[in-house]
Order: structure tokens, then sequence, then C-alpha cells
């Protein structure tokens, strides 16, 4: 009896932690300020719409119905979602804005976007304390991720922030090379600079086995991908003045010994003479070089990784003998010219803000799905669906994704991400380990698990050398970039063709021509006001080193 009084004893303790932890783990993400509306809240969720073939709307699909139905209306809120295309997100935003129909949350991943949101009144003030009562759980990980110096601009509240995991090393990108051509002109491994790679795509020309082995089009954003092109160590108040995603710097040192490369390339016959008729594989619609890569037309195409990648599964259906590897980070470097450094991404995923027609309860009700979607139980759902549907649970305990199911239940974009984006950047399970495995596709005849993660570490070493960083984020808003950014674009998009298809003998006075149109165009007016609020402490700096 004593015995058996002593195990029960032990039982009801062991009933009682559980009990008291399950109460625990419910009031940090549902505290007493959460009851259901008394009567029902509207809110409205920008999602981006990329297009994808068979993929059903991303406003209304069976992953905006579940939301509903598990979150909206336990707490009497309808959540409508808000398709945003993702070549054309200002012009969209614009339009909502104008037609004070703008959605009750905004978010973007580039600062310059949800500043000039927010400069232009599209945005209100939030107050962190009020935020952090209704999302205790979000409000915690922007404190262990050392994000809410990233809230302000003007010195007011503006925005909440996501997660970015592993942010310095962009590990979710990454560029397939062919090596069954680097085998034929007898690599054994892929390009680990620029002298092995020029040396390759030359003899890949010589031997017939591709017309014009690289992809290049008229960019379609206004980043420029100089970094590794710039000094190491770069000069602190340059990166401020130059360094963007939402303003081309064009008339840099940076600009100026990238294009010469290009227009090396060109002349060697690396890029067609119609590339200025096509689209960068660095902007957001990828048509003519993702299809020349899938038809075996090209050496090398990249993108971000998810259990399907449609144009990686495409590839193989068109070339089934190929043999494809992920091209080294060190593939560009050259003494004297290019260094391995890469642009990391920022410390947070997308920035968020809520529109300043929002009323209380739309704000609240905003925020209560944030905290809703960011708890673990609820962020698995989302990005792996229904189990033995949509994946299967593997040996080692993670989420097997079915890449090929196209049911109704079957998940959105790179496993939802257009929708989990509100709380993180990419999905995440265990460590880096686990989370490449996530990410790796499925369903192909090579497995890249490997060097994906071999990828990782090289894009980690170069970070801990302190070569990756970031752009710039400014504290007050640039009021030349809104006014003068789109007329730099349309220059830079006319500037890149000429640069890379002139003769390489008038190169260097052309890029002085055309540096000294595009500083009359307005931006001499931006480097001067990035440099003015760079030397009044309201820009971030450079990583120390």
């Amino acid at each position: 009896m004593k015995r058996m009084l002593s195990m029960l004893m032990a039982l009801v303790m062991v009933l009682s932690m559980f009990a008291a932890t399950a109460t625990a783990e419910d009031e940090s993400w549902v505290p007493e300020t959460w009851e259901p509306f008394a009567e029902t809240v509207r809110i409205t969720v920008p999602v981006y719409d990329r297009s994808k073939a068979g993929y059903p709307p991303v406003d209304d699909n069976y992953w905006t119905k579940y939301i509903q139905t598990e979150f909206g209306d336990k707490w009497n809120i309808d959540v409508d979602y808000v398709a945003i295309p993702r070549n054309d997100v200002m012009t969209k935003y614009s339009l909502l804005i104008a037609a004070e129909d703008t959605p009750t949350i905004l978010m973007e991943y580039d600062y310059p976007k949800v500043a000039q949101w927010a400069t232009d009144g599209a945005m209100q003030t939030i107050d962190l304390d009020a935020f952090k009562a209704v999302a205790p759980t979000y409000y915690a990980k922007m404190e262990e991720n050392n994000q809410l110096g990233y809230t302000d601009i003007n010195g007011e509240t503006y925005f909440v922030l996501s997660e970015r995991p592993y942010y310095n090393t962009t590990y979710t990108f990454a560029t397939f090379v062919r090596m069954d051509w680097l085998r034929q002109v007898g690599y054994d491994h892929v390009p680990t600079s620029y002298e092995e790679k020029k040396d390759a795509i030359n003899k890949i020309i010589e031997a017939g086995l591709c017309e014009h082995p690289m992809g290049l089009g008229i960019p379609t954003a206004a980043y420029i991908q100089n970094f590794g092109f710039r000094d190491d160590p770069v000069d602190e108040a340059e990166w401020a003045m130059h360094s963007s995603l939402g303003t081309p710097g064009m008339p840099w040192y940076a600009t100026e010994r990238m294009m010469k490369r290009l227009n090396d390339e060109y002349h060697m016959g690396w890029y067609s003479s119609e590339f200025d008729l096509e689209k960068n594989s660095a902007g957001a619609s990828t048509d003519q070089l993702q299809t020349d890569f899938i038809n075996g037309k090209s050496y090398s195409y990249g993108g971000y990784m998810a259990a399907n990648v449609a144009w990686l599964t495409a590839f193989y259906e068109n070339n089934p003998d190929a043999e494809l590897a992920i091209e080294s980070a060190y593939t560009g470097v050259e003494e004297g010219v290019c260094t391995p450094a890469v642009r990391a991404d920022n410390p947070f995923g997308m920035i968020v803000g809520f529109s300043s027609l929002a009323s209380e309860d739309q704000l609240k009700a905003a925020w209560m799905l944030m905290e809703w979607m960011i708890q673990p139980d609820n962020l698995f759902v989302l990005e792996n669906g229904v189990e033995g549907v949509t994946y299967t649970m593997g040996e080692d305990g993670l989420p097997i994704v079915d890449a090929e199911y196209m049911g109704e239940e079957m998940l959105n974009h790179n496993m939802n991400i257009d929708m989990t984006c509100l709380v993180h950047a990419s999905k995440v399970l265990g460590g880096i380990e686990d989370s490449i495995a996530a990410i790796t596709p499925q369903g192909l005849p090579q497995d890249f698990y490997q060097p994906l993660l071999d990828h990782y570490y090289e894009l980690k070493k170069i970070a801990d050398d302190g070569l990756a960083y970031s752009d710039p984020i400014f504290a007050v808003a640039i009021e030349s970039e809104s006014e003068y950014t789109a007329t730099l674009l349309s220059l830079w998009q006319e500037d890149f063709s000429k640069l890379v298809k002139c003769d390489p003998a008038e190169f260097d006075a052309l890029f002085d021509e055309l540096s000294q149109e595009f500083l009359d165009a307005g931006y001499q007016e931006i480097m001067d006001e990035r440099l003015a609020a760079y030397e009044n402490g309201m820009c971030t700096k450079l990583p120390e080193r």
C-alpha cells in the first residue's frame, strides 16, 4: 500500500508538472488580454504573388482557409490576404495606399521601401510596450536577435521585425553549374577562382558544348552585385553613400570594376549579343535565363532552395544524363580585382509596419496573428502541412515534405514561406544540418544535401573573415531617394547594356561620361544626403573586424 501510495503521489506530481508547463506555455503566448472580439474585426495581410504555374491563388487556398479556421474564427477575426506581385511590389502598394485600401499589415524585406511608406504617412507609429503585451513571444524573439534598434525612423517607432536565420550566409540561395561540361573540358572540380572559371568557360565554348554558356540580362532591380569588387576593407563613408538595395550605386569604382569584367566576358563570347532583350537572374523575373538553363543552353543558374524546386526538376527531365554541382563562393576571386566578399542579408527578415488607417482593434488583431503564427506548433503545420499527405516523418524525427504533391493541401511557394515570412525569412528545423535538410530539393537524380551544407560552411568562413556585410540602414528618410530612384534605375538599365557591349578601348571614357550623367540626374543629391545622415550618426556602421 505504501509503495502504491508513493507511486500515486509521484504520478500526481508529474501530472501537476505537465499541467503547470502547459499552463505556462499557454500563458506565454495567450495573455489575459486575449479574448474574442465582441464584433468581427477584419484585417488584410499581404502575400507575394509569384504567378507559379500549377499553384492555387495565393490569397485563396487551403492555407488561407486554415488560418481563418484555426486562428481567425476563434478570435472573431476575418483574415483576408492581399496578393502583391513579387516583381512589382511598390506599384501594387502605391495603388492600395492611393485608394485608401492600405493592408492592415505592410511588410517588405527592403528597408528603403518601408521607410518610404512611413515617411509618406501610410504607416502609423506603434507602442512597443503595447505590442509586447499582445505578442510577448514575438517581442522576446526580437530582443534575442538584437533587432530593437531597427524599429525606429525619424525618432519614432514604426516597425517590428521578423527573424532571418543564419542571415550572414545567404545559405538558402545556390547557383548550379554543369559539372558534366566541366568534366568534358578537363575539370574534376568546380572552379574555385576566376582564373579557373575563365579557363573553363572558354574551353566549353571552344569544345562546342554551348555557344554562349553564361546568362546575362538587363537588371530589373536596383541592387548592383559589386560587393566582391570593393576594396577590403571598404571605406565606411563610401559604403554609406553607395551601398544600397534601393538605388543603383553606378558612379563608384566597385561598379566600374564589375562592369569592366562583364565587358571583357562579353567580348570573349560568354553572353549572347541579344542579352539586353532578356531578364536578369538577380531580378524578379527570370523567364529566358531559366528557360535556357532548363533546355541545356547555359552553364549555370541560381535560385532559392526548397523541397520542391520546379526548374531543377524540369532541368533533369530535359537533360536526364546531365550532372550538376553547386558553384563555389570563391569562383569570382581575382587578386587585385575581386575578393570573395558577399552581401549578407539584413539581421532581420520582414520589416513589418501597420496601416495608418487601421483601428486599434485591427492593430491588436494583426499582432495576435503574428503571435499565433510564431508558436512552434502552428509554424510547424504551416510549413509542413498535413502528415501523411504533404509530408512524412523521417527516422530522424524530422518532416520530409513531398515535393510532388499537388493536391488541395499542397503548400504554396517554398513551403508557405510567403505567409510564414511574417515571423521568419526561412524555414528552420533544429541546427543548420536539419535546416539544410529541410530545403534540400527532393525527387532529383542527385542528392544535394552535402553540397548545400558544404556551401553553407564556405559562406560561413567568408562571414567569419569579415567579408559578409549588408547595406547601411538610415534612421532618417533619405528624401532624394524617393524622388530619383525610378529615374536612376531606368538610366542604370540603359548604361548597363552600353558598358557591357562597348569597345573595350572606349570603356573608361564611356564610364566617366555615364557616371556624370548619373550624378546630374539626382545621384549626387542622394550621395550628399546619405553622407550627411552618416556623419550625423543616423546610420548603421560596418561590423567590427
